[in-house]
């Protein structure tokens, strides 16, 4: 899988989990293993759920556990850190309409600069873009209300070191290498100096 790294200490662990049938336990289960990764002990003692508007929350032995999840169509993406704000959101790479989806929904800026792209390079950049719009969402624990798709996101390249988002030097944004044709991207808020992403698998 992919490894991400600039300069801290600080590591973010992502576990990549298949569906089939619309099985809604794989969640809960790499929820679980997050947990009992991070926070040390047996995963049948880690708890998880939901809050009142939807985001999940991992607990083992009084210590809550930062995490975010994207589910996409045949599999679930769990983002784990100790040390803060974490937001990750997984796509398919699948045809789709990148300039017109752009203009509706990015900023005029980035609505652009993709549709200047060639043709093969566009629904590409419009995926990379998109992820790390929902991931930084997660981190900050709003997702995209309040014009979250027009905020602006560093350029997009994957397998990049993460990277400041413009107007929120707060928030590290990338995209680590991730299998097949899936686009990953992971967000982290708060104060950091390095920060590593592992991809578990």
């Amino acid at each position: 899988m992919g490894e991400l790294t600039v300069f801290g200490r600080d590591t973010v662990h992502v576990w990549v989990g298949r569906t089939t049938g619309g099985r809604p336990e794989v969640a809960p289960r790499l929820l679980r293993r997050a947990g009992g990764a991070l926070l040390g002990g047996p995963e049948r003692e880690v708890a998880v759920g939901r809050t009142p508007d939807g985001r999940p929350w991992v607990r083992a032995g009084g210590v809550a556990l930062p995490v975010s999840v994207s589910r996409g169509e045949g599999l679930v993406v769990v983002a784990a850190r100790r040390a803060g704000p974490v937001g990750v959101d997984v796509e398919r790479r699948r045809p789709l309409p990148a300039v017109a989806l752009a203009r509706r929904w990015y900023a005029p800026a980035e609505a652009a600069w993709l549709a200047g792209l060639p043709d093969g390079a566009r629904v590409e950049a419009f995926l990379l873009l998109w992820t790390a719009k929902e991931a930084v969402g997660k981190a900050l624990g709003r997702g995209l209300r309040g014009g979250g798709l027009r905020r602006r996101m560093p350029p997009a390249e994957p397998g990049a070191a993460l990277r400041p988002v413009p107007a929120r030097r707060d928030v590290l944004v990338g995209h680590p290498g991730c299998d097949g044709d899936l686009v990953l991207a992971v967000a982290v808020g708060g104060p950091t100096a390095t920060v590593t992403v592992v991809v578990e698998g």
